[in-house]
């Protein structure tokens, strides 16, 4: 696996009072910025859209930084509305766009920013394994996900796993819930690092090679696997489609 040092961070600032236009157009913004980034490049690149969701202040702001930026704020607040980055990485030769974004986990946002959901192929539910109620509401954040997007592709995030001394999650009881529902499992910190590649790259992967067998298969699904190719969600795009 590897990766080219390219990363460019958004801030998609959502006024609750539009809350009706974006339900209409929920990544209009998103996708209008995607394609003048994707103007940078040279040759064809693959896009990937991956969401994070979970209960605020679990760290999914860290997480998308570690990952996007390599860097790491103590003072990190609460996203309102949606941060969006993108970083491109190389799986089996060929270059990906990882378009990830950043939801609010405060309920007030949830209306709002489970309307991204439907734009997402991949989806990383997070939860601190330092507090049992952001773990007990992933069953949640798991159901409205797939109210929205029966196939995406889902991966169970126990962050902070620095604070191993302080762990009211287990990692046995975590993975039993993954099992159960059909979701990959790991533990992150995003203050030290660990895992947060592993766990971007992973899923990344995964749906990057489940849309070429697709393709193989006549059954384009997910993935713009090249440009001038529109896989399934892109035609639901309307004028502003990233490829």
């Amino acid at each position: 696996m590897q990766t080219l040092a390219y990363s460019v961070t958004f801030l998609v600032l959502i006024d609750l009072n539009l809350s009706q236009i974006l339900r209409r157009s929920p990544i209009l913004t998103v996708l209008v910025t995607a394609k003048t980034n994707r103007t940078l490049l040279k040759g064809a690149v693959t896009d990937i859209i991956v969401i994070l969701i979970g209960d605020s202040g679990v760290g999914k702001s860290n997480l998308l930084s570690r990952f996007a930026r390599n860097t790491f704020s103590l003072e990190s607040k609460s996203t309102i509305g949606v941060e969006f980055s993108t970083r491109i990485i190389t799986v089996d030769g060929k270059r990906i766009m990882a378009q990830i974004w950043d939801t609010a986990g405060q309920e007030r946002f949830k209306t709002v920013t489970s309307a991204y959901y439907r734009g997402a192929q991949g989806a990383l539910i997070v939860y601190d394994i330092t507090k049992p109620g952001s773990f007990d509401s992933c069953k949640q954040w798991l159901h409205d996900l797939r109210e929205q997007s029966e196939h995406v592709s889902v991966m169970l995030v126990g962050n902070k796993s620095d604070l191993r001394n302080m762990r009211e999650v287990p990692a046995e009881m975590a993975k039993r819930f993954a099992d159960e529902h059909q979701l990959t499992f790991i533990e992150t910190s995003a203050l030290d690092s660990s895992n947060v590649e592993k766990a971007f790259t992973q899923i990344l992967t995964k749906i990057y090679r489940a849309g070429t067998a697709n393709v193989r298969n006549g059954e384009a699904k997910g993935v713009d696997l090249s440009a001038g190719t529109q896989s399934e969600p892109a035609t639901k795009k309307g004028c502003c489609q990233s490829g």
